[in-house]
């Protein structure tokens, strides 16, 4: 999956300053591809490392995926099939990725929804069909989604789905988390001028040697206007958008970012871009700010300490550009 809005510039930055070396590694996790730049003393640690960070991307793919049968992640919801309403016991990972986003939830009134995978399911089928889903259909869809219907309950680290049926998708927040624990993940390995791209998804340490920090351009909907440039340290940025993944149905554009209040996907243009301390923040927060009205959205993200936020907007003179408070302090000078 491609994600044209956020480009990472490496190019000014020199492939060797002092006793270290820059390298990089790709591999495939998570439906996209993971990339990890980072700046060793060798090769050869820089390559353990990197295998260590991306075998943790896999791990966390095998405990939150909606298309393994087998994840942790859907042997929940399963289980939900015959026995709704009883607590479940899940792993630390899977209840902090879930704890984190029934906050954006409540923060968002709901415009951001992990239990919104009935509908996602059927815009699926939407999108291959180019037919809106039987009113039925997604009336019962709706029906199973809802923040309000799943418990968590932090001293037994247990999960309540209350209505049956319920199935939950984590495309919205897990790359972000998967992509802070890669970051600590090489870390660990003593290497802290490192960067991780999971997709539309960043995480990044210090800055690379001789540099102020990790540039990151971000691409507006169109070429009317020139693109943002960012220069981040410790931070995420992350971005949500429809440039390539939509669908037009009856002559209405449709993203493939589905509202969980309607069930359908979003019409308008629209990109936004996140930036947070950790990704499991700047992730889930581009769908929820996707889906609010920007001057709501943009209080929300100023309420979030570190946090900083891009909406490009698209209507009929051109595009519109609201800026959080904080975003002129990444703006690459």
């Amino acid at each position: 999956m491609k994600h044209p809005l956020l480009l990472l510039l490496l190019l000014a930055v020199p492939a060797r300053a002092g006793d270290l070396s820059r390298f990089t590694f790709e591999e495939p996790h998570m439906g996209t591809r993971f990339r990890i730049v980072l700046y060793a003393p060798d090769r050869d640690s820089a390559e353990k490392a990197a295998k260590d960070a991306f075998a943790r991307a896999e791990t966390l793919n095998r405990i939150m995926s909606d298309y393994d049968t087998a994840s942790e992640l859907m042997q929940l919801c399963n289980r939900n099939e015959t026995k709704a309403g009883e607590p479940v016991k899940v792993s630390e990972d899977l209840f902090l990725v879930l704890t984190k986003a029934q906050e954006v939830s409540k923060a968002s009134d709901g415009a951001f929804d992990v239990t919104v995978g009935p509908l996602i399911r059927l815009w699926r089928l939407t999108r291959r069909t180019q037919k809106l889903p039987d009113p039925q259909e997604l009336a019962d869809a709706k029906a199973r989604v809802g923040y309000q219907k799943m418990e968590l309950n932090e001293k037994e680290r247990t999960v309540r789905l209350l209505a049956p049926g319920m199935l939950l998708d984590l495309g919205g927040i897990a790359k972000g988390y998967a992509a802070d624990e890669m970051l600590a993940v090489l870390r660990r390995h003593g290497f802290t001028r490192a960067l991780v791209a999971a997709g539309g998804d960043i995480a990044v340490g210090d800055p690379p040697p001789n540099a102020p920090g990790w540039k990151v351009d971000v691409t507006p909907l169109t070429k009317a206007k020139p693109d943002y440039s960012l220069r981040l340290v410790n931070a995420a940025v992350s971005t949500s958008g429809d440039a390539e993944q939509h669908v037009v149905i009856n002559g209405v554009r449709y993203s493939h970012i589905v509202d969980p209040r309607t069930g359908l996907g979003v019409t308008g243009r629209r990109s936004v871009t996140v930036i947070a301390k950790h990704g499991l923040t700047s992730d889930p927060m581009t769908k929820a700010v996707m889906l609010m009205p920007p001057e709501r959205a943009v209080k929300l993200i100023d309420g979030i300490d570190g946090a900083a936020a891009l909406i490009v907007k698209q209507n009929e003179t051109g595009e519109e550009v609201i800026e959080s408070k904080r975003l002129k302090e990444f703006l690459a000078r």
